[in-house]
């Protein structure tokens, strides 16, 4: 299977909504920030829309597919990553514009199609989770490459796509020195792929909604030597 990543582009949308929906619909943090008796996949799409424009400007936004199939076009895997930044910096003007257009229209998603069995505040017990194991865990000045979503269609998966869509971004690590960093939802059999390329777990995060909890585990990736 020759796979090819390329960057998201506006056509994508539409597989890449099918990817995520269909690789997430049993997965833990899913089931946990959303309640499946008012869950919308409509309201969904519509967010992960936003999320893949706003991506396209301001993420690293990949997607696999295999050019020699019958179905060329057809999103086989996903990946988006933030890209490293100084805590310290100010927030660019750029960045500043894109954070104020995800989040109006956000609101105005909201206003239309409500939250779409969306937990809120669960989704706020998340956040601050997150927030603090990210302090506790980003120490380097540097900045690390952040990876915010990866998937596989289930019919694709063990095929090595997910690792060609890590690699794209692990070796541009390498190649500048930085560490990589995931939240993965599950412990197995995650957490063993995951090792494989080379990320470490340093911490577990769990996210408790009186008594109802998960856990995400945090794992890091230190820069390999180019060519080892």
């Amino acid at each position: 299977m020759p796979i090819t990543v390329t960057r998201l582009t506006e056509p994508d949308i539409p597989g890449v909504i099918t990817c995520i929906q269909t690789a997430f619909a049993q997965d833990p943090y899913n089931n946990w920030v959303f309640d499946a008796a008012t869950f919308s996949p409509t309201r969904n799409a519509v967010s992960l829309t936003l999320r893949c424009k706003w991506g396209m400007q301001h993420a690293l936004f990949f997607v696999a597919k295999d050019p020699s199939s019958s179905t060329p076009d057809q999103v086989l895997g996903v990946a988006c990553w933030l890209a490293p930044r100084d805590p310290s910096a100010p927030q660019t003007w750029s960045e500043w514009a894109g954070d104020w257009w995800l989040w109006f229209s956000q609101v105005r998603m909201n206003l239309w199609y409500g939250r779409g069995g969306l937990n809120v505040r669960r989704y706020w017990i998340w956040k601050a989770a997150q927030a603090q194991a990210q302090a506790e865990l980003w120490d380097d000045g540097k900045g690390y490459y952040f990876c915010n979503i990866v998937t596989v269609l289930p019919e694709a998966q063990g095929k090595g796509i997910g690792k060609v869509l890590f690699k794209h971004v692990t070796d541009l690590a390498d190649e500048e020195g930085r560490k990589c960093y995931l939240e993965s939802s599950r412990a197995e059999p995650n957490m063993a792929i995951y090792e494989r390329m080379g990320f470490e777990l340093r911490r577990e995060m769990v996210c408790d909604d009186e008594g109802e909890a998960i856990t995400l585990y945090c794992m890091m990736r230190e820069p390999k030597a180019v060519g080892s």
